[in-house]
């Protein structure tokens, strides 16, 4: 699974091949209950993602992975 790194994490590429851990941690949006209870996802860094306003955009896979596609945003946490 892929993701992209927002401008704050991007550090001139320096994050790009790193992989990250993302699990969903609630809604940012009307779409209740967003996330898959005790799901996680890890994502490989593999682009730049200019003006994003979270800190990593995940793929549509990964993203389905651990939250309904729906909900489109979501919050996360990463390590």
């Amino acid at each position: 699974m892929i993701a992209a790194a927002s401008d704050p994490l991007w550090n001139n590429g320096a994050i790009c091949g790193k992989m990250f851990t993302v699990k969903c941690m609630g809604a940012t949006n009307p779409v209740p209950h967003p996330c898959y209870d005790g799901k996680e996802v890890t994502v490989k860094i593999v682009d730049h993602c200019p003006g994003c306003g979270g800190t990593l955009d995940l793929s549509k896979e990964a993203f389905a992975t651990i939250a309904n596609p729906v909900a489109g945003v979501i919050k996360i946490e990463y390590w």
